[in-house]
């Protein structure tokens, strides 16, 4: 498989909606980083791996609404024009 197709499937394929994942990776990392931060009494890597890990959490509800819910949305309104 290229890599084009690929990256055509993760944002527009209907395989899982791949993009969604990336937000839970990026808040996944912060999770981890806060813990070792708070196993080593490391407050910075702490605070630092909270807030991407906030930053994660957000993110992901909010690509999941834009690349999942606003197709369905949007097929539902084509739907109830017919």
């Amino acid at each position: 498989m290229k890599r084009r197709d690929i990256t055509e499937m993760l944002r527009h394929g209907e395989e899982g909606h791949g993009m969604v994942l990336i937000a839970p990776i990026i808040g996944g990392a912060g999770a981890i980083a806060l813990a070792i931060g708070a196993a080593n009494d490391t407050g910075v890597l702490a605070i630092v791996g909270g807030i991407v890990l906030a930053v994660g959490l957000v993110a992901m509800l909010v690509g999941n609404h834009m690349a999942v819910d606003y197709d369905v949305y949007d097929r539902l309104n084509k739907l109830e024009k017919k």
